[in-house]
């Protein structure tokens, strides 16, 4: 498949199945991942790796922004039916460089595009992924929970399995509505 392909054909995929993702399969998405451009090779992305019962640790925190830092059985209960949608999820986070000569949203940036490799490579494994994200992704609580730096900040989780079924569809507004040419 081509880059070109990969591109137009990959999609969000929530359904997926609770099949285990062989380890090479993971550690060639995470190798995607560290192939993103970045400012004087700053690096600034990590990586957690969820599967089998490592999804608690997202489903603690996400009960934890839920209760703005209280964890009740019932906000425990509904963070779990969410990790357990897939049987490996990676949480990626931006830990910016300590350097005032780096801009701090290149660094956003450098990583959103170690997740668009990632979702490219899931894509050529033939997997499916959702890149979920939202108010609970970016809360200060999600942080502590992985131990990220002050200025560290998660941005997104990549829930990943096999496809239930691969026949998404989607469309795009075509790029001349989205385009100003300037020549002169």
């Amino acid at each position: 498949m081509s880059i070109s392909e990969s591109i137009r054909n990959r999609r969000s995929i929530g359904k997926v199945k609770q099949d285990a993702i062989p380890r090479e399969s993971i550690e060639r998405i995470l190798e995607a991942g560290i192939w993103a451009p970045n400012h004087r090779l700053t690096e600034p992305w990590k990586f957690f790796v969820l599967e089998g019962n490592g999804r608690n640790k997202l489903a603690e925190a996400l009960a934890s922004v839920a209760g703005n830092g209280e964890v009740t059985e019932e906000s425990l209960s509904s963070a779990r039916k969410k990790v357990e949608r897939a049987p490996l999820i990676i949480a990626v986070a931006v830990e910016p460089a300590d350097n005032p000569k780096i801009i701090e949203l290149e660094e956003y940036g450098a990583v959103f595009a170690a997740i668009q490799n990632m979702l490219l490579e899931i894509h050529e494994l033939g997997l499916g992924a959702v890149w979920r994200s939202g108010e609970p992704c970016y809360h200060e609580l999600m942080g502590k929970a992985f131990d990220l730096s002050e200025k560290g900040k998660m941005l997104g989780f990549l829930y990943i399995g096999v496809p239930e079924n691969n026949d998404q569809q989607s469309k795009r507004t075509p790029f001349a509505e989205k385009t100003v040419w300037i020549s002169e």
